[in-house]
């Protein structure tokens, strides 16, 4: 599994990164919550480990603040503060998950498992869409494409969710307006091809495989 350890303390930074990454796991480690942050947002992992004290943001704060972008990768708190309080304002803000220091490797490992499994049952049953190598989630509005996590506005996530859902068929502009910007909206308009212009630059990184074709006289099509 592909995990991040938000973690300050270096030694207890070690122990962790070393038993996980002995029993197989990728562990990329922060030593504070802003560059926990930067990771998050740029990555895709499939559990956060994470520190409650913090420099600069806390683990609540950050907590709050992944949620708040709409991400919900599983959260496994891992802190002295073990009071009720403490684990209650965790879950509060997010947090899936609560262990104390100090704690007994396997129990740790274990709760790793626990949420991944947990998270895999999740988007079993989310509406997701994969084509090629593009994952569209309905439900969060997050798409990647591999390991990468690309950011549409929402006229370009209708765009793109019209063209999975009808992947592999020539789609007229006329088609492409009705659906996207409605019936009433100007047909004489460029819109369309300004749009594809846009999500092509996000989505068709690979010259060799370019997903949005152009079929002259008639549309686009999504070719998969």
């Amino acid at each position: 599994m592909k995990l991040l350890l938000i973690e300050d303390e270096p030694s207890v930074a070690g122990i962790i990164n070393k038993g996980l990454t002995e029993n197989g796991h990728h562990i990329t480690i922060a030593p504070d919550g802003d560059t926990g942050l930067d990771l998050v947002l740029k990555n895709r992992f499939d559990v956060i480990i994470l520190d409650i004290m913090l420099p600069g943001m806390n683990g609540m704060q950050l907590c709050k603040t992944i949620r708040d972008n709409n991400i919900y990768t599983p959260i496994l708190f891992l802190t002295a503060l073990g009071t009720t309080e403490n684990i209650v304002a965790g879950l509060n803000a997010g947090g899936d998950d609560y262990l104390v220091k100090p704690f007994k490797f396997a129990e740790l490992e274990a709760r790793i498992h626990s949420l991944a499994r947990r998270k895999q049952l999740a988007v079993e049953q989310e509406d997701v869409l994969n084509v090629g190598p593009l994952n569209v989630n309905l439900t969060t509005k997050l798409i990647y494409n591999g390991e990468t996590l690309i950011n549409l506005t929402p006229t370009e996530f209708r765009l793109l969710e019209y063209f999975v859902r009808n992947r592999n068929k020539v789609l007229s502009r006329i088609e492409i307006l009705e659906h996207v910007w409605g019936i009433d909206f100007n047909m004489g308009t460029n819109v369309v091809d300004v749009y594809i212009n846009y999500l092509r630059k996000k989505i068709d990184t690979d010259p060799e495989t370019k997903m949005i074709q152009t079929i002259i006289g008639m549309g686009y099509m999504l070719k998969v």
